[in-house]
């Protein structure tokens, strides 16, 4: 990883002159008051490296006749400087060849050089860059396009499921009605078949009586008549044994009532209404389980999906333990970033940035201020751990500053100038940060 071993940076903005060596691993921290050139440091360094993109609006320190200066030496032997009236790049390799911005572009990864620009992303964009990074952004778009899909699909079905469920509840129940509507004209043919048997009945009752009479008179005749005796009495006899049968078959018979027919009949209609609601409610009944099994199968549609996407995450060679990517969102031990702390916040931004171009071993993090002490520490330890070099900016002249800046140099370098005549040695010293 390439990372910068050396600094020197004058006249630009708020610096006078500032010469520094930044730990080669850990946090360098420039630290002083409001306004003394902290942050002109980062910026310096940011268009020494970036370009004239980078090129502060005002970078010529105000008073100051002498044209800004910055010469960086960088650990793979590349020496940057800008200086002169129109502050021009020179970019000499270690054989002494000239280069200059396109060589700077291979290496120096923009966002480490410009931070913000990754911190005030949206997290759709965040997330999106380290999809990129690691290769899984187009299939997981495409899963999360198929989860999304079936999972539409999925809440019409609930809603369906819902509805007729909500209409089931609402229907009448009555155990009381029959299965199926009733006909009136059925009804009507069973009770004219009730009347028609007892009518029959009534038939026979009324032959018993007429063969009550003939016998009765038939016994007067054969008294009146003896001469006819014999005639008469077979004929006695055949009528007493028809008398028997029609006796037994009179004592057998029973009517059939037609009140239930006929109060049937009378309310076919509520009858049919309620059969009908009856209906009504186990379909709806019906319908409703059938759109729950369908709800169901979606639902293990959807968690397989889910599985894909959480597999694809977890095989990745993500940059940071803990770091993964869910709804579009990137997640740090199960936070979004904007519940994650600013310590947390920066360490994920630095982990997705050196993955951008691991080529570029260095980061530029301006107003750690917000750490305290011990989570400074905790980062310093963690970049430490990484390989990785950041120079830092915070409002503090504490003992966690590697240096500290007052009124454009660093203290104990007041009045040193950088630019020297050809052949001529600077005298002023080097200031070697400490690793913190």
């Amino acid at each position: 990883m390439i990372k910068i071993n050396r600094l020197e940076i004058e006249n630009v903005k708020r610096v006078k002159a500032v010469k520094i060596e930044p730990s080669s691993a850990g946090l360098t921290v420039v630290g002083g008051k409001n306004n003394q050139g902290k942050t002109s440091v980062l910026d310096a360094i940011a268009w020494a490296l970036g370009g004239n993109k980078y090129r502060p609006s005002q970078a010529q320190r105000e008073g100051s006749v002498v044209p800004p200066y910055l010469h960086l030496v960088l650990s793979n032997g590349l020496i940057v400087e800008r200086k002169g009236k129109n502050s021009d790049l020179k970019v000499i390799d270690p054989n002494g060849q000239k280069g200059g911005q396109q060589l700077l572009d291979s290496f120096v990864e923009e966002l480490a050089i410009d931070l913000p620009k990754f911190m005030n992303a949206s997290a759709k964009e965040k997330a999106g860059i380290l999809l990129r990074i690691i290769g899984v952004g187009d299939r997981l778009h495409e899963l999360e396009v198929k989860e999304q899909e079936v999972y539409n699909r999925r809440h019409a079905i609930g809603q369906i499921a819902d509805q007729k469920a909500k209409f089931a509840k609402e229907q009448p129940y009555f155990p009381d009605a029959p299965k199926e509507p009733i006909s009136a004209s059925e009804l009507i043919r069973q009770q004219q078949e009730i009347l028609a048997r007892n009518g029959e009945n009534q038939r026979k009752r009324q032959r018993v009586s007429q063969i009550q009479a003939e016998f009765e008179q038939q016994g007067r005749e054969v008294v009146r008549l003896t001469a006819m005796l014999n005639a008469a009495q077979e004929k006695y006899s055949q009528l007493q044994n028809d008398l028997a049968i029609a006796q037994k078959d009179a004592l057998d018979l029973h009517d059939e009532s037609t009140v239930e027919l006929e109060a049937n009949i009378r309310q076919i209609d509520e009858i049919n209404r309620k059969v009908r609601a009856n209906l009504d409610k186990d379909k709806a009944e019906t319908d409703a389980n059938e759109y729950r099994q369908q709800y169901d199968v979606l639902t293990a549609e959807i968690n397989a999906v889910r599985q894909q996407k959480t597999d694809l995450l977890t095989n990745a060679n993500l940059p940071l333990p803990g770091l993964s990517v869910e709804d579009g969102e990137l997640i740090y031990n199960g936070q979004r970033w904007d519940n994650m702390s600013g310590s947390e916040q920066l360490r994920v931004a630095t982990a997705i940035v050196r993955r951008l171009k691991p080529n570029c071993g260095f980061i530029l993090l301006d107003k750690l201020e917000q750490m305290d002490l011990e989570t400074l520490r905790e980062f310093g330890q963690w970049l430490e751990q990484e390989g990785l070099q950041a120079i830092a900016t915070r409002v503090s002249t504490g003992e966690e500053c590697s240096i500290i800046i007052e009124d454009g140099y660093v203290a104990g370098q007041e009045g040193v100038t950088l630019q020297q005549p050809p052949g001529e040695i600077d005298p002023g010293p080097t200031w070697k940060a400490g690793e913190f």
